[in-house]
């Protein structure tokens, strides 16, 4: 099969532990041929298909660092020359993965197959999708009000605020009871009311890591990614300096996954992660989910090839 991955530069890669690199090592070992483009070069023009300019077919050399080979560019049309369309852009979730979403649903009306769906992506931004499952969540809001947060605070004492469209811990800040540095918290954060916040109580178990449970083809993988804070830190991301640890999933953690997916994956999601801390949902990763290689470096569960196991069978 020809799949098509619209990521970020492949050069940008970090091989080591990318996910979207295990998935196309995994393809590969399969002998499906794999080709890559970036969300901008998707281009549609009246009377003719969604196409893909100047993709790149690539095979895979197995060095670290040269990691793939170009060994063919040509423009692509997606429901004609690919028989799945991968999107895996990393967030943020702006206005131009918004457009690209678009694309790729005009793109699935000519025929190609997407995953996770366009309209899946489109409707389910990552901290906002939790808000359909208020009986796995801690308590949480969603506002611009200064003054609904201010209040929030009031009634919980401890919180976390975060801006709708980081990624990787940014923009994340706890305020506990004496509400030091709240105001200007808020200011930075919704600036002047412009932006809308989310607000949650914070959930001490969060030194027990930040668990990153997946979903693959409706399925729960039985071993999460706990995301452990280090030092003075509150953010378990690794790209804020977590330490990840893979560890069999709870009976709560199977719950909460068992839940979302019984809803989300008959949408159109192939792949989703969820994040949990202590018993409580707090986010919903459906653009580009981690966590492959580290879980199974230390679990010894292929995840990769779950993965293309669902998505091939997606496609039969």
């Amino acid at each position: 099969m020809n799949l098509l991955f619209v990521a970020d530069p492949l050069e940008g890669f970090k091989t080591y532990k990318d996910t979207t690199f295990s998935m196309m090592r995994e393809a590969a070992r399969r002998g499906h041929q794999l080709w890559a483009c970036h969300p901008a070069d998707l281009v549609w023009v009246r009377g003719a298909q969604v196409t893909a300019r100047a993709a790149r077919r690539v095979s895979l050399t197995g060095d670290a660092q040269d990691w793939f080979k170009v060994e063919e560019t040509r423009d692509l049309v997606l429901a004609v020359g690919s028989d799945a369309v991968i999107m895996r852009k990393d967030p943020p979730f702006d206005s131009e993965f918004f457009y690209a979403t678009h694309l790729l649903s005009q793109a699935e009306r000519e025929g190609a197959r997407v995953f996770n769906r366009a309209a899946a992506l489109r409707d389910h931004p990552e901290k906002l999708a939790i808000m359909e499952f208020p009986q796995f969540i801690a308590p949480t809001l969603v506002t611009r009000s200064a003054e609904a947060i201010k209040a929030f605070h009031a009634e919980h004492r401890d919180i976390i605020l975060k801006p709708l469209d980081g990624m990787g811990g940014m923009g994340i800040f706890r305020v506990g009871p004496d509400a030091l540095n709240l105001g200007s918290i808020i200011e930075t954060l919704n600036k002047d009311g412009a932006e809308t916040v989310m607000v949650q109580r914070y959930v001490p178990e969060i030194v027990q890591g930040d668990k990153r449970v997946l979903v693959i083809g409706g399925e729960v993988v039985p071993w999460c990614l706990a995301r452990i804070p280090q030092g003075t830190e509150i953010r378990g991301n690794l790209a804020a300096g977590g330490k990840g640890v893979a560890q069999p999933i709870s009976a709560r953690d199977r719950e909460i996954a068992e839940g979302v997916a019984a809803k989300l994956a008959p949408r159109g999601m192939l792949l989703m992660g969820l994040d949990v801390i202590g018993d409580c949902l707090t986010e919903i990763n459906v653009t580009s989910p981690t966590g492959f290689q580290e879980i199974t470096k230390q679990s010894g569960i292929d995840v990769a090839a779950l993965f293309i196991d669902a998505l091939e069978r997606q496609l039969q």
